[in-house]
């Protein structure tokens, strides 16, 4: 199915989604992120890395400072805030990018507000109910995640839930309640189901074969599906060797109406939308489309003597 439309108010700025998915590129100002650890360390290689996902056809950036990885204590305040400002400062302004912030703290998400960012990623399915104030306030967009856990706990448990997909719908429609009592309008909502948070993968995986129940709830769908455990367990590779296994995620994800798709590896995933909308004919090639003589062959290293 093609992603029904919706109308997404972030700020200043309003923004019109589906059919054509947007992707989201992740930089982790963090130095624990369990894709990437701590790669990117330092300002100005975080800069570039953004750079190189707009490039590369990013339409978002979400900024963390705190990793989802487990087993470890939240970072402090300001901490956080220490990563992540300076960062959105750059890569809003002197990048121009539409920023996310990922994030479950009011403050942070206040001052990475101050700083530039126009959407709120929150992966603690809203257990601060101050955060919506926040966004109310200021009118930043608002992403609900399911998720039973606290931020930075492991819950993996196959009898935790009757139906996954019921739950996930009936906890999302309740964060939703909580957001607009508080003041957040409808338009500033984004729903993300929480792929292997609070979720065995058996659990994820029954989950994104009925995603489009989640359309029921009137509001676009973040996938934040990128290297995820499920795909690990699926296929036995290690966060950087999921790349097949996550673009057969986005397909499946586009199959069945998502929105947004928050993903490491930017590049690809943009060259697997443009082929596969060729495919569709949802992108009619013009007449004079031709490979240039630079990209059609791989050049020798060195010639043989």
């Amino acid at each position: 199915m093609n992603a029904p439309p919706r109308s997404l108010r972030a700020r200043d700025l309003r923004l019109e989604l589906g059919p054509r998915a947007l992707l989201m590129g992740v930089v982790n100002a963090s130095p624990d992120s369990f894709s990437d650890g701590g790669r990117h360390r330092g300002l100005e290689a975080q800069v570039a890395l953004a750079a190189e996902l707009l490039h590369a056809g990013a339409e978002i950036i979400d900024v963390g400072g705190e990793s989802a990885s487990t087993g470890r204590p939240p970072a402090a305040e300001q901490q956080e805030i220490a990563r992540v400002v300076p960062l959105i400062e750059r890569v809003a302004g002197e990048l121009g990018a539409l920023v996310s912030v990922d994030t479950y703290k009011p403050a942070v998400a206040a001052a990475a507000i101050a700083a530039g960012a126009r959407i709120v990623n929150d992966v603690s399915g809203l257990r601060d109910p101050e955060l919506a104030g926040v966004c109310a306030e200021s009118g930043a967009a608002l992403v609900l995640m399911h998720t039973r856990a606290a931020p930075r706990e492991r819950l993996q448990d196959p009898d935790l839930y009757g139906e996954i997909v019921d739950e996930v719908l009936d906890f999302l429609a309740e964060r939703m309640q909580l957001a607009l009592g508080a003041g957040v309008s409808a338009e500033q909502i984004v729903l993300d189901p929480g792929p292997d948070f609070a979720k065995t993968p058996a659990q994820t995986i029954r989950l994104l074969r009925e995603l489009e129940r989640l359309h029921e709830l009137g509001r676009p769908l973040l996938l934040a599906i990128s290297r995820k455990d499920f795909i690990g367990a699926l296929t036995g590779r290690a966060p950087r060797e999921r790349l097949a296994g996550t673009l057969a995620a986005l397909a499946h994800g586009l199959d069945r109406g998502g929105h947004i798709f928050r993903v490491h590896d930017v590049a690809a995933a943009a060259d697997f939308l443009a082929v596969r909308a060729a495919l569709a004919g949802e992108l009619e090639p013009g007449r004079d489309l031709a490979l240039g003589e630079e990209i059609r062959y791989d050049r020798l290293i060195a010639e043989e003597p």
